[in-house]
């Protein structure tokens, strides 16, 4: 991918880690929940070397076992204790001042994400920057399957052809969903996934968001 971001009709944002700072907090939940379990804790770098989607392979990989408890028992509490921290989180540095030079060279912004549509339609609004996105697409439930086909559907939504489409996110899940619905995509390593695993995807990757700006 080498034309300019002006070339695009329209930029996909991913929320989680992308936009919105938030992977010290998950680190720091989940510290909490493997503590209680006597399992082995985790910091940042070692956290963005293992996280995945399906988000429950992570939880395997840390040592939960699923045959004592169940997956979406675990799950549920993690959203839990996120959510009774999640107004902690506050967006990325650069994020204003990029959605807003974005804005202002007449492109549309979305966001598609994995975090439960409600939710982040709230945080959306409370952050202040809902007025920047057309269509703020998230999950039906808190499980963090996957989000290639809400993709599809913000897509055929959107109405434009898939090379005016731009996705920039955080991790390889947000690579292979662009990849799976046909579109380009940017990756950010200041998130949820660390540059060497983003260097796997043959997408570009960024320093951080001020790049973008470069590109327009």
């Amino acid at each position: 991918m080498t034309k300019k971001l002006s070339g695009y009709k329209h930029i996909i944002w991913d929320w989680n880690g992308t936009l919105l700072d938030d992977a010290w907090l998950c680190v720091e939940v989940m510290n909490g929940m493997l503590e209680k379990r006597g399992l082995s804790m985790v910091n940042l770098d070692f956290y963005r070397s293992v996280f995945t989607f399906p988000v429950r392979d992570y939880y395997l990989q840390l040592g939960y076992d699923f045959e004592k408890e169940s997956f979406e028992k675990v799950g549920m509490e993690f959203m839990v204790l996120y959510n009774q921290r999640q107004k902690e989180c506050r967006l990325h540095e650069e994020v204003l001042s990029v959605l807003e030079a974005f804005s202002q060279q007449g492109l549309g912004q979305s966001i598609l994400s994995a975090r439960e549509q409600n939710e982040l339609i709230t945080e959306t609004i409370d952050l202040g920057v809902r007025k920047y996105f057309t269509r703020v697409y998230g999950l039906d439930d808190h499980y963090a399957h996957g989000k290639t086909d809400v993709g599809l559907k913000l897509i055929m939504d959107l109405a434009f052809e898939p090379s005016s489409l731009l996705f920039i996110g955080d991790t390889m899940h947000d690579a292979e969903v662009a990849r799976e619905i046909g579109i380009d995509c940017i990756l950010i390593p200041h998130g949820h996934h660390n540059e060497e695993r983003l260097r796997t995807c043959s997408f570009p990757v960024i320093a951080n968001l001020n790049e973008l700006k470069s590109r327009l």
